[in-house]
């Protein structure tokens, strides 16, 4: 598999729209920083790493009655065609009721920390 990233939000979009409670992905660092965004925005419940060996990330999914709180999943930079973006140039999505997710020097971040920073880096997903 060439890109996890995209693999764990197709799981999470699957998992949401097949009304599953829970998701489990494969671990990394960055796959890891990305749920603990996901969560600090609330679009997930919670997520853990279980594992001694071979580590996986739990996630728990939010629902709102028959509905997952994620809409939506997009992914921006891919391995094929990465896309960077300055700070001043952070897209907002939904005009601000979505959240691009971006990976910096300082660590993974939303777009909006990103531009109060005064950082830009690679554009890695939009979650509405």
């Amino acid at each position: 598999m060439t890109d996890t990233i995209s693999d764990m939000l197709t799981r999470i979009r699957n998992a949401s729209q097949a009304l599953q409670p829970e998701v489990e992905v494969t671990y990394s660092k960055l796959k890891e920083n990305l749920a603990r965004v996901l969560k600090k925005e609330g679009y997930i419940a919670d997520y853990g790493v279980e594992g001694a060996t071979i580590k996986q990330i739990r996630l728990k999914l939010k629902f709102l009655g028959r509905k997952g709180v994620i809409a939506g999943l997009r992914r921006v930079s891919r391995p094929g065609l990465r896309r960077y973006v300055g700070s001043q140039q952070v897209p907002r999505v939904l005009g601000g009721l979505g959240v691009a997710i971006l990976s910096t020097p300082q660590g993974v971040m939303t777009g909006a920390e990103a531009r109060r920073q005064n950082v830009g880096g690679e554009l890695l997903c939009y979650v509405w």
